[in-house]
């Protein structure tokens, strides 16, 4: 049985494996928002398009369209008096609608608001990170920060995201797009963040989206447009992809665990060819002697299998922490692991079971 025992062991911990690493990349793109599509543009001398454009373009299509933000990002050092962070802080100029389409709570004060955009202010919302790191204990609202030389007053601290530490999703600060427009060089705006009505809409929004961009540069080779839930699609299919050759590697130990029940069993017969002799000189028949041996090497699969399957999840979950994933051993994997340890018990038990039903009574009665 030691074949089928590790062939399914290995089936359901790859398997396993695989669905806890779905399941971490699923959240991981639903903590980035599977609703949203990234937008970026190359501005071609008259054709292109401007912050309004978009606006407009999510005002006309409201039924797939709910929200835009320009975005402006840049890393850079952000100090107050002789603290300072790391170069790695992410800086990124947005609208008043981007912590909604993010779904960015805050701790403290508030967000970005039109007049904000409007007049150009220099205000900032800041990470957990950022707050610890610069104002400690204290409250950072109404504190003010230096970015690039230039002040800026905190109005807001967002709640973590991450895990606060440097380089993470915490190691942030939003200021107004308009702002981080002046201060570029270019003070062009490149980069556009659209969220949908709903999820399911992504691919309609998508080719709104596209059509519209075409519409005005004649060309799709000036802009590409990335819908999240697409790439999770990908993603996902890709995966079933690599656990299915995976698995399909790991369950050529089935076949070998297949060929020891056939091997086995062949010398049970000739071991037993004289009780066999007995029994049809009895009066059993063909079908009784074949029923028997294949019952015997489906059990011998069967429990295999069953160690297989308690081996498997029971091997799954400090392997699966080993890696920092959360192991999935699933319902349907186990029930068709199982399925097939019978099988093979079946299909490589028919040979010996074949044979000892063919067996000549007097012959069998004969043998020593």
């Amino acid at each position: 049985m030691l074949g089928i025992i590790i062939g399914i062991a290995a089936v359901i911990i790859i398997t396993s494996l695989g669905n806890g690493l779905q399941s971490y990349m699923t959240d991981a793109f639903d903590s980035m928002g599977t609703n949203l599509i990234t937008v970026n543009v190359s501005n071609r001398g008259t054709r292109s398009v401007n912050p309004d454009d978009m606006f407009e373009l999510a005002t006309d299509n409201s039924d797939v369209l709910e929200a835009v933000s320009p975005s402006v990002t840049h890393t850079g050092e952000v100090t107050c008096g002789s603290t300072t962070t790391d170069n790695t802080t992410s800086i990124t100029g947005v609208s008043e609608y981007y912590n909604v389409m993010k779904g960015y709570d805050l701790t403290d004060g508030r967000f970005l608001s039109y007049m904000d955009i409007e007049g150009r202010h220099k205000v900032c919302v800041i990470g957990t990170y950022v707050a610890n790191t610069l104002f400690g204990n204290k409250s950072a609202v109404g504190q003010t920060l230096k970015i690039g030389g230039n002040t800026f007053t905190v109005i807001g601290t967002l709640a973590e995201i991450g895990d606060s530490s440097e380089s993470s999703s915490d190691d942030c600060v939003y200021i107004p797009y308009s702002t981080a427009q002046k201060l570029s060089r270019s003070g062009r705006i490149t980069s556009y963040t659209f969220s949908v009505t709903d999820q399911h809409k992504a691919d309609q929004a998508k080719t709104v989206i596209e059509n519209a961009l075409y519409e005005i540069f004649k060309s799709d080779d000036y802009y590409t447009v990335i819908s999240l839930s697409e790439m999770l699609d990908i993603i996902n299919t890709m995966m079933d992809m690599v656990i299915t050759v995976l698995s399909a590697i790991a369950a050529i130990s089935l076949a070998v665990g297949g060929v020891g029940i056939m091997n086995i069993m062949l010398v049970s017969v000739t071991e037993r060819t004289r009780e066999i002799g007995i029994r049809k000189s009895l009066g059993a028949k063909r079908r009784n002697i074949l029923t028997q041996f294949v019952i015997e090497a489906m059990t011998i699969s069967a429990l295999g299998g069953i160690l297989g399957m308690i081996t498997g999840v029971m091997i799954s979950y400090p392997v699966g922490n080993l890696f920092d994933i959360t192991a999935v051993p699933k319902a349907s994997t186990i029930a068709l692991a199982f399925s097939i340890s019978v099988a093979i018990g079946v299909l490589f038990g028919y040979l010996p079971a074949s044979r000892a039903s063919k067996l000549n009574p007097i012959d069998a009665l004969r043998h020593d």
